[in-house]
């Protein structure tokens, strides 16, 4: 069960990418990261993604302990931008080309499906040609579907300073899902006491449930593999200890390969780390069939082990 790993405290998810909607590329990690060890894999609220995670877990031929999360953001949740190019004003200089981690950018025009929303094209752009849109799930068109898929967990991105759309959507999650849910927070627009406050209500509405605190240090920036990457992520799984709620903590958001020895060096305790950026970055030269499935196999083994 997801609750005993969980438990154990060494859980490693691997973190696709909310917006991630490549089928290919979400297929080849699932299978990947599932022969390297990992056992959650975070996916976008796509029936085709979730459907393309499971062909892949069933490929790998190890079905014990792989568990399927659909990531769900709302309006504000950086999670869910997506980087447009305006032709008129783009220069055609690359640069955003060669800044993308998702090679999402192929002749200064953005393939939505691929767009994770890093924003990196957009704070590299001398020339305000890249725009970034927020693209919030829909949550009464997609639950029912991704529910009737037989997912393990859902994970609500609550990374916004509106706490009515908040309760509002995880009203919803709990009434249609009654599987582990997860929460995604951090600490970007709210004090440290507001972060608490926001964990502990939605836990209160909760009761009876397997709750898991995705704590997200800093969204996005785990393209480094060094202690300071991490070092936002460690510190809001430290405040959420601190607090004594009655949760599972994974820490996400700048995480890599030392974030689980960071996390001991601090006395921090967590049950997991979910490594998105970094864990694909390692990897990119497979995805883009550059490297060897042995190689590959034996760079994300390493990562697992080290969480």
């Amino acid at each position: 069960m997801l609750e005993d790993i969980l438990r154990n405290r060494h859980c490693f998810k691997l973190v696709c990418g909310a917006g991630n909607e490549d089928i290919n590329e979400v297929e080849k990690l699932v299978y990947l990261y599932s022969k390297a060890g990992c056992n959650i894999f975070d996916v976008s609220a796509n029936v085709d993604v979730v459907r393309a995670a499971k062909k892949a877990i069933k490929k790998s031929e190890i079905t014990d302990n792989r568990y399927i999360c659909v990531s769900i953001g709302i309006k504000g949740d950086p999670h869910v931008n997506k980087a447009i190019i305006n032709s008129e004003k783009c220069r055609r200089c690359l640069k955003c080309f060669s800044v993308c981690p998702q090679r999402a950018i192929k002749n200064c025009i953005v393939d939505e499906s691929k767009c994770i929303g890093c924003e990196k094209c957009f704070r590299i752009c001398a020339y305000d040609a890249v725009q970034i849109i927020n693209k919030p799930t829909d949550l009464n068109n997609i639950l029912p579907k991704i529910v009737d898929e037989g997912v393990d967990c859902i994970e609500f991105h609550a990374i916004t300073d509106n706490d009515e759309e908040v309760f509002e959507k995880w009203k919803l999650i709990n009434e249609y899902f009654e599987g582990v849910l997860s929460i995604c927070l951090d600490r970007a627009k709210l004090s440290n006491e507001k972060f608490i406050e926001r964990i502990t209500k939605m836990l209160e509405f909760s009761k009876n449930r397997v709750i898991i605190i995705q704590a997200d240090g800093s969204p996005m920036s785990g393209g480094v593999d060094d202690y300071n990457s991490t070092l936002q992520a460690v510190a809001a799984a430290d405040i959420i200890n601190k607090s004594k709620i009655p949760a599972y903590i994974i820490i996400s958001g700048g995480t890599n390969s030392k974030s689980k020895e960071l996390a001991r060096l601090c006395g921090v305790d967590i049950n997991g780390v979910a490594i998105g950026s970094y864990a694909r970055k390692i990897v990119k030269d497979y995805l883009c069939d550059k490297m060897s499935f042995d190689e590959a196999l034996e760079i994300a083994s390493k990562l697992v082990k080290s969480c």
